[in-house]
């Protein structure tokens, strides 16, 4: 499994404005605050929204502490997307919030 920091996923976004990131955190943590641009499908829906996720494309996942997202990793990686897992989650992030 791809991961990288969140010191390294802040830098890739500033480089990468059309970067594809996926929050799977639950709608109240979300709340809170998000990755700005980030797209919200909590990880239990995953499964029925993977029409919604273009697989031509590379998508980093976001969690709370990086397990969730870990386990979102895994999953769409056995499905065939190119995914990396942001390791560390929010708790770790030090960039900007929505």
């Amino acid at each position: 499994m791809k991961s990288m920091t969140t010191q390294e996923v802040q830098e890739y976004i500033k480089n990468n404005p059309e970067a594809s990131l996926i929050d799977v955190r639950e709608t109240e943590e979300v709340a809170g605050g998000k990755i700005p641009g980030a797209e919200h499908i909590p990880l239990g829906l995953l499964e029925f929204r993977l029409q919604d996720i273009d697989k031509s494309k590379e998508h980093i996942m976001v969690c709370r502490s990086g397990n969730r997202s870990g386990q979102a990793t895994r999953f769409l990686e056995d499905r065939g997307y190119n995914v990396i897992n942001m390791d560390g989650g929010m708790m770790n992030w030090e960039g900007d919030t929505e």
